[in-house]
């Protein structure tokens, strides 16, 4: 009976550690890879979450940047590293849905396993303070009388800002130039020396040129409190709300039981308030899309993007 009572107890000990060792993720540093370089909006929000999870799991989230391809070399690589849930990649969308149909990129879509979207830069309109454009239907009115003349700066070809153009011209149905450039930095000047129309680019972009230029209209549900002059897109009659989605993916060899730590762990990150504080004071739009919910989005954006896909030529 003693010997049936200390393999009992000794059953028990250890169901108890090892619930322990199941509770206690993550109980290390976690090493979570930036595919741009440091400096950008991507490195801004690793950063916000590097400091919450410091305080809330007293261990260190290491920042590592692999800038190349646009994100395209990290995310290359993503499935080549340990799967282990020590190891997350920053991911963006659209970008991920667009750069395998251009066919220059090392990975397809279906290999990035995203686990958590935790913001976007909402898409906005921006225009220089002293152009002409005071309202957005005075530009769309200016571009249906003058089809093709118009013209709008974005960061990168078959980027979330060349997507936003070809859906401005859909849903406004207007035809407009688009203008790419290498960043945002890069067209700056263009836009307040009106060498271009405007920009497609994000509300960021009108927050960091307050007073040189306004924006029009943004992509998000209500006003942003950061513009609240700004009219939302869905104000003015158009179905538009989005962005570049940025969250958090793994190795595809990552057991189910390890995402939905990663998933979780990303999720309590962004629901600290000083973090969403940061999120909304910096332009970006909060959202919690987690790993149950993860399929349907995909679906959902991915639909979006390939129809759009089609119109800038990546899909015939």
């Amino acid at each position: 009976m003693n010997s049936f009572r200390k393999i009992a107890v000794s059953f028990g000990i250890f169901a108890a550690l090892a619930a322990c060792d199941a509770a206690a993720y993550p109980d290390k540093p976690v090493h979570y890879y930036i595919g741009f370089a440091a400096g950008g909006e991507s490195d801004i929000a690793a950063r916000f979450q590097q400091q919450v999870f410091r305080r809330k799991y007293s261990h260190e989230m290491l920042i590592e940047y692999k800038p190349g391809a646009g994100g395209g070399l990290a995310w290359a690589q993503l499935n080549g590293m340990p799967a282990d849930g020590y190891t997350i990649m920053g991911v963006n969308l659209p970008t991920i849905v667009l750069q395998p149909m251009e066919g220059e990129v090392q990975y397809k879509t279906e290999d990035i396993v995203p686990v958590y979207w935790f913001h976007y830069t909402p898409d906005a309109i921006v225009v220089a303070a002293d152009s002409p454009y005071k309202t957005f239907p005075d530009l769309v009115k200016a571009a249906k009388e003058k089809p093709g003349t118009l013209s709008f700066a974005g960061s990168g070809t078959n980027s979330a800002n060349h997507l936003a153009h070809e859906k401005l011209d859909v849903l406004a149905g207007i035809k407009t130039i688009y203008a790419p450039f290498k960043g945002t930095g890069d067209l700056t000047s263009s836009v307040l020396g009106q060498h271009v129309t405007g920009a497609v680019s994000s509300i960021t972009l009108a927050i960091q040129l307050r007073g040189k230029a306004r924006a029009l209209a943004v992509a998000t549900e209500k006003r942003h409190p950061q513009l609240p002059d700004v009219p939302t897109f869905k104000e003015l009659g158009f179905n538009w709300v989005g962005g570049a989605y940025r969250g958090v993916a793994v190795p595809k060899s990552t057991p189910p039981a390890i995402r939905k730590e990663v998933s979780e762990m990303i999720e309590a990150l962004n629901k600290d308030p000083e973090l969403r504080k940061q999120m909304e004071d910096g332009g970006f739009v909060v959202v919690d899309i987690s790993l149950d919910g993860m399929s349907a989005f995909m679906q959902q954006q991915s639909k979006e993007y390939i129809e759009i896909a089609r119109r800038m030529g990546l899909l015939k």
